[in-house]
């Protein structure tokens, strides 16, 4: 069998992403059907999609089998891929960073930043964070009510934090706003460069110009941290040596973009996605303040529920087996952690938002393996301070209108999120 074509043709489709629940439904027929199969359509390389929990472990616990870079590290089809390795001289990936690099360059890589964002090395960034969140709650109350809580204060607060912890400027942040959505949400007319429905030519076009917008801007940085080094993390990156050298020009920029990009989008998703969720249920506001200790739980369940980044590719680089299936040298598999965090085998009652299922919750959407997100306690972290400084304050919170979630197969998660609340 070989998952049939129409259901393909939905997991690949931005616009679905955007609904979410056409997605669910395809992956919940591919679980039960054909759970690791092949893809074949029309421009796209043939792909494994692999849509079961135990299966995404399985292969990110097998990083020498499965590489992230020797193909492209998310979905495309096969002309973009030829394009891309025109402008980047060969690469398959328009950016060189952490999540399209193996062995031992990514474990090089790695270590320049992994030490300053163990659970251990960021606890003293508490009380800062802790003073951002509530500037953005007192924020948010000026809104005499009624706020789109995606754009009010899920872009903002994770945004002012990564940025603070990399060494930005408050006044660069909407640049990188503007930017970070642009590389994101290509597909989206509301959020991409050109504020319109793109071909797949013009798309590609507006990501390498976005990119080259971030580089220039980080070659500035890249100066004047090495004039005047500091512990922030963009210093870090800028003042960063593998033996004896520093990093080459594409190590750096894709570092400082994977940084300055995915270090608060994934972030800024998963706390409107939360909000929303909420927003949608009575009563679970009121099992949090009554019990603080649950929310921990609920951070752990909108990182599952909203699950921002949607795949991952690998390739395989010998013959292999997974679960009984022929993974051959060269194969391209997706990782739907979209599909993983529904996986009916791991979880009750899936296609709910529950808070009783624990901080020790398997989601697997930071991914798994060596190739775990980097920022994922900083990421636990701002969400579990916003979420204590926001519930001292609110009453009661429901939603106010339709939400809206944004247009990629990718990243993706709310850009509006309508809410009506009350304050105590």
């Amino acid at each position: 069998m070989a998952v049939a074509k129409e259901l393909a043709e939905t997991i690949i489709d931005p616009k679905a992403y955007s609904l979410r629940d056409p997605v669910d439904a395809a992956f919940r027929t591919i679980r039960a059907q054909t759970p690791l199969d092949v893809a074949t359509l029309d421009d796209v390389e043939p792909f494994w999609v692999v849509s079961r929990h135990a299966d995404i472990k399985e292969i990110e616990r097998q990083p020498d089998i499965f590489h992230n870079g020797d193909k492209s590290t998310f979905l495309t089809n096969m002309e973009g891929n030829e394009k891309v390795k025109m402008l980047t001289g060969g690469e398959p990936n328009l950016i060189r960073s952490l999540v399209s690099v193996d062995g031992l360059e990514h474990k090089n890589l790695r270590g320049i930043v992994f030490p300053h964002v163990t659970p251990r090395a960021i606890r003293p960034l508490e009380d800062r964070i802790r003073e951002i969140a509530r500037d953005f709650v007192d924020h948010m109350l000026t809104f005499d009510g009624e706020c789109d809580f995606a754009q009010d204060v899920a872009f903002l607060y994770p945004l002012r934090v990564i940025m603070t912890v990399l060494g930005v400027p408050q006044e660069d942040e909407a640049f990188m706003l503007k930017l970070t959505q642009e590389l994101f949400n290509n597909a989206d007319p509301e959020l991409n460069r050109a504020r319109a429905e793109l071909t797949p030519e013009e798309a590609l076009k507006s990501l390498w110009e976005t990119t080259m917008e971030l580089e220039n801007y980080f070659a500035a940085v890249t100066k004047k941290f090495r004039d005047n080094p500091t512990d922030q993390v963009n210093s870090l990156i800028a003042n960063a040596k593998i033996d004896g050298e520093y990093l080459n020009h594409r190590q750096m920029m894709g570092y400082y973009i994977i940084a300055a990009t995915a270090g608060h989008d994934t972030t800024s998703n998963t706390a409107a996605g939360a909000m929303w969720a909420m927003a949608e249920r009575p009563g679970m506001l009121e099992a949090m303040q009554a019990n603080p200790d649950l929310i921990n739980a609920f951070v752990e369940e909108s990182i599952r529920w909203e699950v921002p980044v949607k795949h991952f590719m690998r390739s395989a680089v010998s013959d292999t087996e997974i679960a009984g299936q022929k993974i051959r040298a060269g194969d391209w598999l997706m990782l739907s952690y979209q599909s993983g965090n529904r996986d009916e085998a791991v979880w009750d009652d899936p296609f709910d938002f529950r808070i009783d299922r624990g901080s020790s919750n398997p989601q697997i959407a930071f991914g798994y393996g060596v190739h775990v997100c980097l920022g994922q306690h900083l990421a636990r972290m701002e969400m579990r301070i916003l979420w204590e400084e926001l519930f001292k304050r609110l009453k009661s919170v429901e939603m106010n209108g339709q939400g809206e979630r944004t247009i990629s197969n990718f990243v993706c998660g709310p850009k509006h999120v309508p809410v009506r609340f009350t304050v105590q």
